[in-house]
């Protein structure tokens, strides 16, 4: 990575002076077991005030090092962990440590012609409050808090040293673009390394490929999280006609066609996601599954679409439910299940008997147990007989390290 932008170096470095910290006991108990949050509340002592990114030493009742963490007045968590037990000099040296310890989780999927992965997934590689994915020969960084920005200089020199590549861009989530003060002239979307992007990037997922906009996309461009559910839909597929709800830019149908789906049907409410996904039909035409598949693309409400071809007696063999974080936080729990039961009803309503239910949730709100339940009780409702053929999480690139890191699952299910 080279042309450093010139915004990236006139950033604010970190104070040198640490803040020191006392928690509460159950804080204490929770760093003891790797936690990685401090919240506010727990804390009971704090030698000075501190900005965004400043380093906090947290010490147990008997003065002895606890954790190291970052520092972030603005938010409920205040200090995300670092390094529990052991003290650390936080530098470009230990940032470098923790991107080699991530590559080595990732090093098979250099084996399956794979290009496009999530190098560092927050607070479960030890890098709490970031992403950064590679599509190809470029790096994309997202920050969710402003603690990160004193210490993007580091984190780009070990980038550099341990995943070289033509261009770094930085991603800012929505909350962190509104806290204007602490960006010191970062934007979204900016290149922090190389030359701008001119056009789609395109990358390859286990011999397919498939186009990004990383400076539009949801997340940071593809649903690379997805990519092992992918591959099982692409196992079960053969001869089938296949629904893709809430398909995005078509990752799902795609694979469905290198299975030897028939028919795919992929029906997003987003008509730049429905052309992205005829774009990565075309890039995939060297593949005669992918080339005589017959692909609709369907730009409406998911729901409506949904109503309406059940209304239409229209049947497949094959329905992927895949949609947005129903519950973003506590008080949609209610509201989210009841949605995931209205989705799944109406997935049913369109799915042949001893067809493929595949039903997936992204909301970390709502636990695995009780998002099976909830779809097994409104199979139950329908009249129809489900039986499992697998329960998954999260792909090797999405390692979960604490239990509120949890969000994805899915299931999979024939359906009598």
């Amino acid at each position: 990575m080279t042309n450093l932008n010139s915004t990236l170096s006139k950033l604010p470095s970190p104070a040198t002076k640490r803040i020191a910290l006392r928690v509460s006991a159950p804080a204490e108990r929770a760093l003891h077991q790797n936690h990685p949050w401090v919240f506010d509340q727990a804390i009971t002592q704090q030698s000075h005030a501190g900005a965004p990114g400043d380093l906090a030493v947290i010490f147990d009742g008997n003065r002895r090092f606890l954790a190291i963490g970052l520092y972030d007045p603005t938010s409920f968590i205040r200090v995300r962990i670092l390094q529990h037990r052991q003290p650390a000099v936080i530098d470009a040296d230990w940032y470098q440590s923790k991107l080699i310890a991530a590559n080595q989780i990732r090093n098979p999927l250099a084996q399956q012609s794979t290009d496009g992965y999530r190098i560092v997934h927050g607070e479960n590689d030890g890098l709490p409050g970031l992403v950064i994915d590679r599509y190809a020969e470029s790096l994309v960084i997202k920050i969710y808090s402003p603690i990160w920005i004193p210490h993007l200089k580091d984190l780009f020199l070990a980038l550099a040293k341990t995943n070289p590549a033509e261009r770094l861009i930085l991603r800012l989530s929505r909350s962190l673009m509104k806290q204007k003060e602490f960006l010191h002239g970062l934007e979204d979307g900016m290149t922090l390394s190389g030359q701008p992007l001119e056009e789609l990037i395109l990358f390859r997922e286990n011999g397919l490929t498939f186009e990004c906009d990383p400076l539009r996309g949801q997340k940071t461009g593809f649903f690379l999280d997805q990519r092992e559910n992918r591959v099982r839909v692409e196992k079960l597929s053969k001869g089938k006609s296949v629904l893709n709800v809430f398909a995005y830019t078509g990752g799902f149908s795609v694979y469905a066609a290198r299975g030897g789906a028939k028919e795919i049907v992929s029906v997003d409410s987003s008509a730049p996601a429905m052309e992205a996904a005829i774009h990565n039909f075309s890039h995939n035409q060297n593949i005669p599954a992918v080339r005589s598949a017959i692909h609709e693309t369907i730009a409406e409400d998911a729901f409506e679409v949904l109503t309406r071809m059940r209304s239409q007696k229209k049947m497949f063999d094959l329905v992927i439910l895949d949609p947005p974080m129903f519950a973003q936080n506590q008080n949609q729990i209610a509201a989210g299940l009841s949605a995931y039961r209205k989705l799944a009803r109406l997935g049913l309503d369109v799915l042949r008997a001893g067809g493929i239910l595949v039903q997936a949730s992204c909301s970390s709100r709502i636990d695995a147990e009780t998002f099976f339940d909830t779809i097994h009780q409104t199979a139950r409702e329908a009249n129809r007989r489900l039986t499992e053929i697998e329960r998954t999480a999260h792909a090797l690139d999405h390692p979960i390290k604490f239990e509120e890191g949890a969000y994805l699952k899915c299931l999979f299910a024939t359906v009598f």
